[in-house]
């Protein structure tokens, strides 16, 4: 799975590595790519300060280090659940230089509960890393008939 994982960045290298390659069979003269990033990256973070844009920070200045180049962290609050930035994001040039920093909910909580997000939560994104996992645990009071999540959802939808 990692082999198959590809940056936005790694993509449009790629693209232009092969539109080099294109131009200089057809062209007289030498072609030459432009390395990435040539300038500063934008790293949109679609909630408020002081929650998720503290880790964005600590990775955007490692990244900036790495690349040589700035990483501006930009918070982008509003909208249900990040919809904003993520938008925002969706509807930049699709060349590497603008990066979602998010938890999965602009991607999947919002798709499901939004008819209308104005950008596909499938098509307009590449996943480039995986900053870090964390465990969700589903506990209920002991008198509870519930055993399972099937049996909660049954029990809930029971109860009125």
């Amino acid at each position: 799975m990692r082999g198959r994982r590809l940056s936005a960045a790694g993509q449009v290298f790629s693209a232009a590595l092969l539109a080099a390659s294109l131009l200089a069979s057809a062209a007289v003269g030498a072609v030459h790519a432009q390395s990435y990033p040539s300038r500063p990256i934008k790293m949109i973070v679609p909630f408020p300060p002081g929650g998720a844009d503290v880790m964005a920070r600590l990775i955007a200045e490692r990244m900036s280090a790495a690349l040589g180049q700035p990483i501006v962290v930009e918070n982008r609050p509003g909208g249900g659940g990040g919809t904003v930035g993520a938008k925002a994001v969706a509807a930049a040039d699709p060349d590497g230089y603008t990066l979602l920093f998010t938890s999965p909910g602009p991607l999947t909580t919002s798709a499901a509960i939004y008819r209308n997000l104005d950008y596909d939560p499938i098509k307009s994104f590449v996943p480039v890393a995986t900053i870090a996992a964390s465990p969700f645990l589903l506990v209920v009071h002991p008198a509870v008939p519930a055993g399972s999540v099937a049996e909660l959802i049954a029990h809930a939808i029971r109860v009125d």
